[in-house]
């Protein structure tokens, strides 16, 4: 592979500028849908394990399209049918982030669902006893553990999130990775590739060390 960049100071500090710029559009989308979707996904939860038909059947069909079809697919889906609907062009980096929140909340969702079943019936029945209603027992007593509990598959997702933000080239945004591809494409070097790559694990190294802080901090007794 021939140095492109690594053996010229100027080309390497132009590189790294133009990375920077689409690192900006990675970690907007990373934070936006962590923010979104954490929340939505928690709500979800609670609709799939409502005891009314008309609740949990569309949510279990939405959580059941989410998770079994590609990323790239729904954010071409949300894509291209909101300008459709809405009769005008539709902000790009709107789109996607309506896809991965969508798609990241059905995961989310599942994860706090099998927190929420993983406690013991007899904590809820006690709570009710001491006269709390149900919304007082999920949020009293329920909530707290769920989240500890859920610390370790969370963070699965989320790693997997900052790798899946590259999926925004796909409609013509620029993030670190297209920023590397077209670097590469510009110079006919793989280094802007592999300096991308180091970002991502850059990244990731840091989102494993929160979550693994997180899980230690949580851990249960």
């Amino acid at each position: 592979m021939t140095m492109t960049y690594l053996a010229d100071a100027d080309k390497l500090l132009r590189l790294l500028e133009q990375l920077w710029k689409g690192l900006g559009n990675t970690l907007y989308l990373f934070a936006a849908t962590l923010i979104l979707s954490l929340p939505l996904g928690l709500l979800v939860a609670l609709l799939r394990r409502s005891r009314l038909p008309f609740l949990r059947l569309p949510i279990s069909f939405y959580i059941l399209i989410m998770r079994g079809t590609p990323l790239i697919l729904q954010i071409f889906a949300v894509y291209f049918t909101i300008p459709l609907i809405l009769g005008r062009p539709f902000d790009r980096m709107a789109a996607t982030l309506i896809a991965f929140v969508l798609n990241y909340a059905a995961y989310f969702a599942e994860i706090f669902r099998g927190g929420i079943d993983s406690i013991a019936k007899g904590q809820w029945e006690a709570a009710k006893a001491l006269g709390m209603n149900r919304a007082q027992v999920f949020t009293k007593v329920i909530l707290m553990q769920v989240l500890r509990r859920v610390v370790l598959p969370v963070s699965n997702e989320v790693i997997t999130l900052v790798k899946d933000t590259a999926l925004v080239t796909a409609v013509g945004i620029v993030d670190l990775y297209r920023a590397a591809k077209n670097a590469t494409s510009t110079s006919g070097s793989l280094e802007p590739l592999f300096i991308a790559g180091l970002v991502y694990l850059l990244l990731n190294a840091m989102v494993t060390g929160v979550f693994s802080r997180l899980h230690k901090r949580s851990a249960l007794p």
